[in-house]
């Protein structure tokens, strides 16, 4: 009698256990994502569209329902704006809210403070705390170098040395810098005589300037256009006047069939996955699993490139694979005292070499290790040689 009394009462207590364990871990039922978008969810292509698509597709391998997602777009960088926006998506019972633009960070990071059981994750920015605001990006200038290879190649094929880059901001924010700078490095491991002449939006999206500031750009001679703005509108801009370009964000082959080689592309959904699995089990394990400023790259399939098209120039996707493997592999990364050298075969070896910024300024030393990450987050102002634009001469490094 006793023996069967202890056992009923370990069933009882292994049962009571489980029930502790499944009400601390929301098993998705209940549980909300709201986000906050700087352009339209319906966009076809661009920044909004690679945000929107990565939620959607790593909702689906959670197996989560459309009416889980509460979304708030159009949302101008504006901290009143922004707040409203927040505040919607609490009343909406959201318990993980995402932002995907920069301009979002000061009332997202107060609105963390307001709303301590909610958990806030901010696209692009600095900001966090100890529990329940992060932030993350990736190392994009690695795919950034990656089309820079095969503009390089095309340049060599077309005989035009000249490319151009519409870029929301040149050296005010490091990712506007990085970007530039890595891109410019990937044509000139290729094509050592081309030069990047990059226009500045001074602003990180407008659609009719982006197109016009490509269109000035091309009437100046260059012969491919990359961009760090939202919109295809460059890449279509390439497409209408003959030349050749590389997106960001999303592939724009559809909107530039004719153009498009290749574009610097995010895999969001890696991030947004890990994201949503960890926030549903509550704000610590999401800031124990994802951290307070999560930072991975190619190697972690973060970033990359999309599809080669039939415009790229012979071997591109050899070059390409060379590249990537160095990087992933550990072998080289971007911003060190080694540089590339890429033949049209797509064969690379590696030379060390100084990394000198466009004034002449040495900033690593040939065979040097890379620049820290803090520079290419943070404050890296600078552009390396090769590069025409926007410059403060005020520090190197």
């Amino acid at each position: 009698m006793k023996k069967t009394i202890i056992i009923a009462l370990l069933v009882v207590a292994i049962v009571a256990s489980m029930a502790i364990v499944f009400a601390g871990c929301d098993t998705g039922s209940d549980f909300k994502i709201g986000a906050i978008y700087i352009n339209s969810q319906n966009d076809t292509s661009g920044y909004t569209f690679a945000h929107h698509s990565a939620i959607k597709k790593a909702m689906q391998e959670l197996n989560l329902k459309d009416n889980q997602l509460v979304i708030v777009d159009n949302v101008a960088e504006e901290y009143n704006a922004v707040s409203t926006a927040v505040d919607t998506l609490v009343g909406s019972g959201c318990d993980l809210i995402i932002g995907i633009s920069f301009g979002y960070i000061d009332a997202m990071a107060d609105k963390a403070v307001e709303y301590p059981n909610v958990i806030f994750s901010h696209a692009t920015g600095y900001m966090s705390n100890d529990t329940n605001f992060n932030n993350y990006f990736g190392r994009i200038y690695q795919a950034r170098y990656l089309a820079g290879v095969a503009a390089g190649l095309k340049s060599l094929e077309t005989g035009n040395n000249k490319l151009g880059y519409v870029s929301a901001y040149t050296t005010a924010y490091a990712e506007t810098a990085s970007g530039i700078n890595a891109f410019a490095m990937g044509a000139q491991a290729v094509n050592p005589d081309a030069v990047l002449y990059v226009e500045e939006l001074k602003s990180w999206g407008n659609q009719t300037q982006e197109r016009a500031l490509a269109e000035s750009l091309i009437e100046s001679g260059c012969g491919i256009i990359a961009q760090h703005c939202d919109s295809a509108q460059p890449q279509i801009a390439a497409q209408e006047k003959g030349v050749f370009g590389c997106g960001y964000n999303s592939d724009m082959t559809t909107e530039a069939p004719d153009a498009h080689l290749t574009a610097t592309v995010w895999h969001w959904d890696v991030y947004y996955k890990a994201a949503i699995e960890a926030a549903m089990q509550g704000p610590a394990n999401f800031m124990e699993k994802m951290g307070k400023d999560y930072y991975t790259g190619l190697k972690e399939g973060l970033v990359g490139v999309s599809p080669i098209t039939k415009n790229c120039a012979p071997n591109t996707q050899t070059a390409i694979n060379n590249v990537t493997k160095l990087i992933v592999d550990g072998e080289w990364d971007v911003f060190s005292g080694v540089k590339l050298s890429i033949a049209k075969d797509g064969s690379v070896t590696m030379n060390d070499a100084a990394l000198v910024d466009c004034k002449g300024n040495v900033i690593v030393e040939a065979g040097g290790a890379s620049v820290d990450d803090g520079v290419i987050k943070g404050s890296m102002n600078y552009l390396v040689a090769g590069v025409v634009g926007e410059y403060d001469p005020t520090t190197t490094a």
